[in-house]
C-alpha cells in the first residue's frame, strides 16, 4: 500500500508533535510573554521553542530533507522533500487560554503533500493522514459527512476580522443564511470538523503553507475537496475552501465571485 512508504515519517511526525505539544502545554499552564512579529501577529517563547523541538526531531531522522517553519526555520532540501511546520497554529487562542490551538506538520514530496498531522494538546486529539492511507483521529478512521443539502450543512468561516478583503464578503451574510448554521471556531479545528463529519464547509481567506499543508491532506484523505479561491489546489495559494464534494460546485462559484 502507498501509505506504508511513509510509515517511518508518520511515526516521526506524531512523536515530534506529541513532544512539542507537551512543551507547549507547560508554557500554556505556567505563563509566558507575548511579542509581536514584523507583520504584527503575536508570537510567544512557546512558538519558538516548539519549532526548535520539531525541527530537531525531523532533522535527526531525515537529515537530507528540507524545512519550512512559520517562526523562521528554513533549510534547503537535498532529497526533493520538505517538512512544513507550524509549532502553534492559533497563537491567539493559545494566548487567551482556550483549547483550540495545535501544532501542524506536513511532508511535501516533490511538490505534493504526502503526510500531515494536526495535534491539539489541550483537547487530547491528534489527526493524521498519509497519501493513500486514509485519515485518522486518535487511531480511529475519520470521514466527511454524507450531507448533500446546503440547508442541512454547517458553514465555518475563519478570520472574520479581515473577511472584508475577499471579493465575496459583501454577499457573505445573505448567502450564509441558507445553511443550517454557521460557526467560526478556529482555523485548523474548523478544518478538522469538516474532515470528521461535524461540518460541511470551511472557508480560510488568509492561510500560509504551514497553515494549509497538513489540513489539505487530512481533509482529502477523509473524502473532502480542497481548492483555492482562484480554482487551483495549492498550499501556496494563500486561501482555501475545504468542503464535502456535494457542495464543491456551489463553493467554487461563491468564492470565485
Amino acid at each position: 500500500m502507498e501509505w506504508m512508504a511513509f510509515e517511518q515519517e508518520l511515526e516521526t511526525a506524531r512523536a515530534a508533535a506529541a513532544r512539542a505539544g507537551d512543551k507547549a502545554l507547560e508554557y500554556w499552564r505556567s505563563g509566558f510573554t507575548v511579542d509581536s512579529k514584523a507583520d504584527r501577529t503575536p508570537v510567544t517563547a512557546a512558538d519558538r521553542e516548539c519549532e526548535r523541538l520539531l525541527v530537531q526531531e525531523v532533522c535527526a531522522r531525515f537529515p537530507d530533507d528540507g524545512i519550512l517553519g512559520e517562526e523562521g526555520a528554513e533549510k534547503a532540501s537535498g532529497s526533493g522533500r520538505k517538512w512544513i511546520i507550524d509549532p502553534i497554529d492559533g497563537t491567539r487562542d493559545f494566548i487567551r487560554r482556550n483549547r483550540l490551538w495545535c501544532n501542524l506538520i506536513a511532508l511535501e514530496d516533490n511538490g505534493e503533500v504526502v503526510l500531515g498531522t494536526a495535534h491539539f494538546p489541550a483537547l487530547g486529539e491528534t489527526y493524521w493522514a498519509t497519501r493513500g492511507g486514509g485519515a485518522f483521529c486518535n487511531g480511529e478512521p475519520i470521514r466527511i459527512s454524507g450531507i448533500t443539502e446546503v440547508s442541512e450543512s454547517v458553514l465555518l468561516v475563519n478570520t472574520l476580522v479581515s473577511i472584508h478583503r475577499s471579493s465575496f464578503s459583501r454577499n457573505l451574510l445573505e448567502w450564509a443564511k441558507h445553511f443550517w448554521t454557521a460557526r467560526s471556531l478556529g482555523g485548523a479545528w474548523d478544518a478538522m470538523f469538516v474532515a470528521s463529519g461535524r461540518a460541511e464547509v470551511w472557508i480560510e481567506q488568509a492561510g500560509a503553507p504551514w497553515d494549509l499543508a497538513p489540513l489539505k491532506i487530512i481533509a482529502e484523505e477523509a473524502g473532502a475537496r480542497f481548492f483555492n479561491f482562484d480554482g487551483g489546489s495549492s498550499i501556496y495559494g494563500g486561501n482555501c475552501v475545504i468542503c464535502v464534494p456535494a457542495l464543491e460546485t456551489m463553493m467554487r462559484r461563491f468564492v470565485g465571485s
